[in-house]
């Protein structure tokens, strides 16, 4: 089977180390960035340097490819239009005209939930992002889904916040240590842990999914819980929640993760790891 990553930071590197140790998959894939190319030779038989502006590039990397994982995170959190919809609308063009690939995989965010003040929802709830990148990211969604057809299926997994090796619950947290913040802390924490998207991403292509799941863990606590927990444990002073002072998280929703539950998909880490 040949498959290629678009996009391969902190996730899609590890699906590609996780395809070439345990699969006899050809993998291909991408970097907008010259200087990983070595790097990346040593986890993918075939690396290419492109962008999701350059049509030929995307045309070169889907080339006699059976599947596509679609990863893409823009360099310092700028430039969404063009990393992901920009990216989302050339590859269609490009699928459209390609006779091999037969599945498409996104890794999107469940943050398009936007805020529910705490409320379920699950896949069939309306988006409603809150933010002008939430539209972005929205919109990406459905220029994917619109390219699905009989020969392309397309799968969405809205990933909670990614932690995993090299990016600790305790990395991110740290320095709030001790510090007052804004409003309760009672939003609901949604987590994912990189070893879940890994498996989850090999179990959809695996099972030929399409359409869109949620991936978080079971574990449904509040920032406020899940700080304590975590600063306890390292022995590090509690936050100070300031009820006065409106929160600036702008999404607050319990998110459903049934719906990939009931596809088959067994949670490695189904709570949080301290």
């Amino acid at each position: 089977m040949n498959i290629v990553i678009i996009g391969c930071g902190y996730v899609g590197l590890a699906v590609a180390k996780y395809w070439r140790q345990n699969s006899s998959f050809n993998i291909t894939v991408t970097t907008t960035t010259p200087e990983r190319v070595s790097s990346l030779e040593s986890i993918a038989d075939k690396v290419i340097v492109t962008t999701g502006d350059d049509l030929e590039g995307l045309k070169s990397a889907t080339e006699n490819q059976d599947v596509v994982l679609l990863t893409v995170a823009p360099k310092g959190g700028i430039r969404y239009q063009e990393t992901y919809l920009n990216t989302a609308q050339n590859l269609v063009t490009v699928l459209q005209q390609n006779s091999t690939v037969k599945q498409l995989i996104y890794t999107s965010t469940f943050s398009i939930y936007g805020d529910r003040n705490g409320e379920w929802v699950d896949e069939d709830t309306p988006l409603q992002p809150t933010t002008s990148k939430g539209e972005i990211l929205q919109a990406t969604e459905e220029a994917l889904l619109q390219g699905a057809s009989d020969k392309l299926r397309v799968c969405i997994l809205r990933l909670a916040g990614i932690y995993g090796d090299g990016r600790e619950l305790i990395k991110i947290f740290s320095r709030f240590a001790g510090k007052t913040r804004a409003g309760s802390g009672g939003e609901i924490a949604n987590w994912i842990h990189l070893d879940d998207i890994v498996s989850a991403i090999e179990f959809v292509r695996n099972q030929q999914l399409q359409g869109v799941f949620n991936l978080l863990n079971d574990a449904n606590i509040t920032n406020k819980e899940l700080l304590d927990t975590l600063l306890s444990k390292y022995n590090l002073p509690l936050i100070s929640w300031d009820s006065s002072v409106k929160s600036d998280r702008l999404y607050n929703a319990r998110v459903s993760n049934q719906k990939i539950k009931a596809a088959g998909y067994q949670l490695i880490h189904p709570q949080i790891i301290f």
